[in-house]
């Protein structure tokens, strides 16, 4: 397991009866986890003193109750490839909204650490495409490392979100392309440009809607996406990071499609893990969806 542990901003408290107990920065809260299935004591003091607890309806969805919670706040993570003088670290603003998100999902540090340290050690200009891109963690990793990133979400939202975090993490003149677009319309557009990419990033979703309205479905359109992506890869690519949340897709999966794809193109090496975030309360790992990684 890959394990995302360089935070300070960032814990995992402790997990119980289908929910984790988290610290962002300054402020504790409880949301729902499909993972924790077990009901431990909830001996942790944090528990008592949240400051915001996501309910999940019996119905679908659910609803945020506040205790002295701000709109926005924010924390930094620290970047542990970046040379000196290089900006060191990330900042992202968070605010709770919908289906108990935060905009930032904290697991995939551990991502960020293996790209960014390829990317500073490439001693060449990289070129980054970052898709269903959200607020743009992975985009402000590359763009820190040094690379030129291409940051691409179907949410206008999303993407003003992650423009301010790269603001806010002294990132706002880094050469990063902001679009908001369809991801598989938008590499079937660079395929007919000729445009290339040393380095390419995924985390689709499970089931969304492209701007116009265009659906997708992972089981159905991941590896005929990941196919179309190696169009679009550089004649000498530097790596490809796909990361899922979909139960159907555990590691062994991902590795098989990379492997399928990009490896029979490009041979290099492929691996697959879950990803996890340490519990401070257990000392156990909250397992937190799967990556798969190639790399030249």
């Amino acid at each position: 397991m890959w394990i995302a542990n360089n935070w300070k901003d960032y814990e995992v408290l402790d997990t119980s009866n289908g929910e984790k107990l988290e610290r962002w920065g300054d402020y504790i809260l409880v949301r729902p986890d499909p993972q924790v299935i077990w009901n431990t004591p909830h001996n942790h003091k944090g528990w008592k003193q949240k400051n915001g607890h996501y309910h999940r309806s019996t119905k679908g969805g659910g609803e945020w109750e506040f205790f002295h919670l701000p709109n926005e706040w924010s924390i930094q993570y620290p970047l542990p490839h970046m040379s000196v003088g290089t900006q060191k670290q990330l900042t992202f603003h968070l605010k709770p909204f919908s289906f108990k998100h935060t905009g930032l999902f904290p697991e995939q540090a551990t991502n960020w650490d293996w790209f960014s340290g390829l990317i500073q050690n490439a001693g060449r200009p990289v070129n980054v495409l970052n898709l269903f891109a959200y607020t743009g963690g992975a985009t402000l990793a590359a763009a820190a490392a040094g690379a030129r990133v291409t940051h691409v979400d179907a949410s206008k939202g999303m993407v003003g979100w992650a423009k301010e975090n790269a603001a806010a993490s002294g990132l706002a003149d880094a050469p990063i392309r902001w679009l908001v677009d369809d991801c598989v319309k938008f590499v079937e557009r660079e395929i007919r440009r000729g445009n290339k990419y040393d380095g390419i990033i995924m985390d689709p979703p499970s089931y969304g809607r492209g701007p116009k309205g265009e659906i997708w479905k992972i089981e159905e359109s991941i590896w005929p996406f990941i196919e179309l992506t190696t169009q679009i890869l550089s004649d000498d690519p530097l790596f490809f990071l796909i990361n899922s949340y979909t139960t159907g897709l555990q590691p062994a999966v991902l590795s098989y499609m990379i492997n399928t794809t990009v490896a029979k193109r490009f041979g290099g090496h492929v691996e697959a893990e879950e990803i996890g975030l340490p519990v401070t309360e257990s000392g156990l790992v909250l397992p937190c969806g799967a990556s798969g990684r190639w790399s030249r």
